[in-house]
């Protein structure tokens, strides 16, 4: 043991927290303000040379051997860590598959030999940034935008909506009005279509894209618009915004037009057939809650996610509930004045990894924690609703030794509230 590891060994050292989201990893310390990096959730395997994602997975040994090799990455290239003497927080989706669950606690715990996790949902950890306690949280990120309800610090699960739709999304709709409308100049060769230059564009190129020129437009502008292509009248629709360029490989630059630029991201407001669209996900939530909880719900909003980082989604999305508001579908049910939006103290794709952060920082980690040795013991993660049927255990990084349960059951207040 070195000098500095024996003045470090009295002190509990701070705790990991770990947002592992479909496209971006947040990794950092409990008590930061902002994570340490934003990694892609990918990893270059070892033997093939192939880069592979996370969440891209057929069966748990797969799954397995590509997390080693991703928390590797984590702990020992960017955080420069031993995962041994340092607690974990997962921040993870309410909606988190159990098997990638099971599979990422099975890779800490019997391989990296963490000493303790603490699996927190993201939603209620977006609000610990806020110090509300009641909100209706939208969590828009890369591949589905998932809906929850909280009420008094409780999640109401029968509230919750989810839709397939994304930063993903998107970029499909992107990619595919590119190669129909985009123009490309090379040296020499004047303009050419984008399809005769590349059959498919990389993700890297569509989100560098979509960040630096889509935007989210507003409801005066979109209405006119499908105004103009109902009645097949290209003189009723507004003037577009300015064309952009954007430098791609070999020296060609690519002209995206305005259009596109404006409704690339419609996908997530355009209603399908069941006239679902990210705005109705609030509606149905706030129906689902009892009835003294929707007005409280409506005007406590708070969306994260990398999604709602978008230029005017938080202006539109306020927008489209209004509209909605007007439907019969909702106007004889719902008796919602306003709706009102929280701004959270840090970016979007952030909020929930910063919350995890705060109660990292607590003291009541250690009782909310699943143990090293109670998962070998029991060989299994406690679902939320079997948490009062988990053992006492004693936490051996906690100063105090007296048995207590893993995690609190939230579900009898659930069911309370429900009820």
């Amino acid at each position: 043991m070195s000098f500095f590891e024996g003045l470090g060994s009295a002190v509990e050292k701070t705790t990991v927290v770990l947002d592992i989201g479909a496209a971006y990893t947040k990794i950092g310390f409990a008590n930061e303000t902002g994570p340490r990096a934003i990694i892609a959730s990918s990893v270059k395997q070892p033997r093939s040379g192939t880069l592979v994602k996370v969440w891209d997975f057929s069966n748990s040994e797969e799954l397995y051997d590509v997390l080693v090799d991703f928390l590797h990455v984590v702990y020992f290239r960017h955080l420069l860590v031993n995962p041994r003497d340092r607690r974990l927080v997962i921040v993870e989706s309410v909606l988190c598959p159990s098997q990638f669950r099971e599979t990422l606690a099975r890779v800490l715990f019997k391989h990296y030999e963490v000493p303790s996790i603490l699996f927190a949902p993201s939603h209620l950890l977006a609000l610990f940034t806020l110090g509300v306690d009641t909100a209706l949280v939208l969590d828009s990120g890369y591949s589905e935008t998932i809906v929850l309800p909280v009420y008094e610090g409780v999640p109401i699960i029968k509230g919750v909506q989810a839709l397939p739709l994304g930063a993903s999304a998107i970029h499909s709709n992107l990619q595919v009005r590119l190669l129909e409308e985009g123009v490309v100049k090379g040296e020499g060769n004047g303009e050419r279509p984008l399809s005769s230059v590349m059959s498919t564009i990389p993700e890297e190129t569509l989100e560098d894209i979509k960040v630096r020129t889509c935007f989210v437009t507003n409801m005066d502008r979109i209405q006119l618009i499908q105004h103009s292509i109902l009645q097949s009248d290209p003189s009723k629709r507004p003037a577009p915004p300015a064309a952009v360029e954007y430098p791609l490989d070999g020296g060609k630059i690519l002209t995206i037009s305005g259009d596109i630029r404006e409704t690339a991201c419609e996908v997530l407001f355009d209603q399908d057939n069941e006239e679902t669209s990210v705005a109705t996900l609030i509606l149905d939530s706030i129906l689902k809650c009892p009835i003294d909880m929707r007005r409280t719900l409506a005007s406590n909003l708070v969306t994260v996610g990398g999604t709602s980082m978008l230029q005017g989604f938080n202006h539109r999305l306020l927008a489209e509930l209004r509209e909605l508001l007007q439907k019969p579908r909702y106007k004889e049910e719902l008796a919602v004045g306003k709706f009102k939006i929280h701004d959270p103290p840090s970016q979007a794709n952030y909020t929930a990894w910063l919350g995890g952060a705060i109660f990292g920082a607590l003291e009541i980690l250690s009782y909310r924690s699943l143990t090293k040795d109670a998962y070998l013991k029991f060989g299994r993660v406690p679902d939320w609703c079997s948490l009062d049927q988990t053992p006492l255990e004693v936490d051996p990084l906690s100063k105090d030794k007296t048995p207590r349960r893993l995690f609190r059951d939230s579900m009898d207040r659930q069911g309370s509230i429900d009820k």
